[in-house]
């Protein structure tokens, strides 16, 4: 009986990759995205297949990662193909792109054999040169056709039903005849590839029917203020939760529940009416996903993408101990005039950072970290708001104002105790003068919106007193960026 061996590939430099050109049309951005998400489907495949191995070798892929189970007897083999290919990969990316994988046998426990693995993976990345050779002649090698992120290529790929590959440009992904061909679809299938699509069209009035609406145009669609941005998630602690798995098996098992929960939820939840011509996929799977559109549409995005990722870790992992990978942090990023969606993107990978810095389990939004049931205060706290605006417009915008001021004056604190101290009593004449207000007038429906908010955002007993800092509850200054943006024309 021969020996197995496991082979577990990584893609290095994605988020640097979709990045790295700012000056990159929205259709190259989407081309490479797209292309990022079919790499580590492809590659793996494309092994067996040339190798002439069962389809059922393949453990995992995509995500950026995949592993395999493979014969001792075809390793060299297989070593020589994943060389060929890490270097059209690197050539396609202009060497920002690293494919890196790690080999050993599959001997003893798991755990063991994943710590092997993953020893080797960080010692690749560690010494990117240690493989070099010194002293000998250089080969030329053949690269990757420079235009193979064009906006056609982004439209083929959003539209094809089957994607090709050839052994002499493994880093070429076509959607016409090749050697190797797959099917693509949203949905599981053992025989295709997974591949969330989902691009917001372009109307009759904007001059281009049918053709993918461009960045401008979803910020028109927007509710408002007309702004459009990107949104950004990705669970919390899922390598540690891999680091926990005790076989092969549950590895598989959970990487691949993982990646069809992204591609089939991002890609349903853009086929609702709030959200199909305004969000647009960049890419979904493994264990994070990107997406771009209208602000509005994306907070409200956020919310369901949250409430479905919960029912999901609800459902699916309660067997499995602990907290890691069962929530989901989300970060985004709205564009000012005349940037690109290469910048805007590169914006939310840092918001995204700073998220997971501060805590799990939340969103970075409008220049705050909020948790998610924060996020839904603020929600509720938005509609009080903007039923001031409507219904009672020159006491509501007023009162607004000032509550507004009062927020800026707390974030530009300088954090001494004096300016916290006049802080609190600014805050007290504030809530003072309004309640004091809401006696005299007739409307008692302002008089109950504008008690709620006071006592929802400002607090319910402030009182100037030595040594006590003025807190001013997060959700409050989101609710009032939310509902002015909301109104802004």
């Amino acid at each position: 009986m021969s020996v197995q061996i496991l082979i577990q590939g990584k893609l290095l430099g994605v988020d640097e990759f979709l990045t790295s050109d700012p000056g990159a049309t929205d259709a190259a951005v989407a081309a490479r995205s797209l292309w990022v998400s079919l790499v580590c489907e492809v590659v793996p495949r494309a092994l067996l297949a040339e190798l002439e191995l069962a389809r059922v070798l393949l453990g995992s892929s995509g995500g950026g990662q995949f592993l395999l189970v493979l014969p001792d007897v075809v390793r060299e083999p297989a070593e020589a193909f994943l060389k060929h290919s890490a270097t059209q990969i690197a050539l396609a990316s202009g060497n920002t792109l690293r494919l890196l994988w790690a080999t050993t046998e599959n001997l003893g426990d798991w755990t063991v054999v994943r710590k092997r693995l993953q020893d080797e993976l960080k010692r690749k990345e560690s010494t990117p040169l240690a493989d070099a050779r010194s002293f000998v002649p250089f080969e030329a090698q053949s690269s990757a056709p420079e235009t193979i992120f064009t906006d056609e290529f982004a439209r083929a790929l959003e539209t094809t039903n089957r994607i090709g590959w050839s052994p002499d440009l493994p880093a070429v992904i076509t959607v016409e005849e090749a050697k190797r061909t797959w099917p693509v679809s949203a949905n599981l299938s053992m025989d295709g590839l997974t591949l969330a699509r989902h691009t917001a069209l372009a109307d009759e009035k904007d001059g281009e029917e049918g053709e993918p609406a461009a960045t401008q145009q979803l910020a028109a669609r927007a509710t408002g203020y007309p702004a459009w941005g990107v949104l950004r998630g990705d669970v919390d602690l899922f390598d540690l939760r891999l680091r926990r798995l005790q076989s092969i098996e549950e590895h598989v098992q959970l990487t691949m529940l993982y990646k069809h929960f992204f591609a089939g939820e991002v890609h349903a939840i853009c086929l609702g009416g709030e959200f199909w011509r305004r969000i647009t996929i960049l890419h979904a799977g493994g264990e994070d996903f990107a997406v771009y559109g209208a602000w509005d549409a994306l907070v409200l995005f956020a919310g369901e993408m949250e409430r479905t990722f919960h029912r999901f870790a609800s459902e699916n992992l309660s067997d499995f101990p602990g907290a890691e990978g069962k929530t989901i942090t989300m970060a985004i990023a709205l564009a000012n005039e005349g940037d690109s969606l290469a910048q805007v993107l590169a914006q939310a990978d840092r918001n995204l950072s700073l998220a997971k810095a501060a805590d799990k389990d939340c969103i970075y939004l409008f220049d705050r970290v909020v948790e998610w049931n924060q996020l839904a205060d603020a929600a509720d706290l938005k509609e009080a708001v903007t039923r001031v605006t409507e219904e009672f417009r020159a006491a509501g915008r007023q009162f607004l104002s000032d509550l507004t001021r009062l927020y800026n004056k707390a974030s530009a604190a300088a954090g001494t105790q004096v300016d916290h101290e006049k802080l609190l009593r600014r805050a007290y004449r504030f809530q003072r003068r309004y309640n004091r207000a809401a006696y005299s007038k007739r409307e008692k429906e302002f008089q109950k919106l504008r008690l709620h908010l006071i006592n929802e955002i400002v607090g319910r007993n402030i009182r100037p007193a030595a040594g006590k800092q003025l807190r001013l509850r997060p959700a409050g200054v989101v609710a009032l960026e939310w509902a002015r943006r909301s109104k802004e024309v």
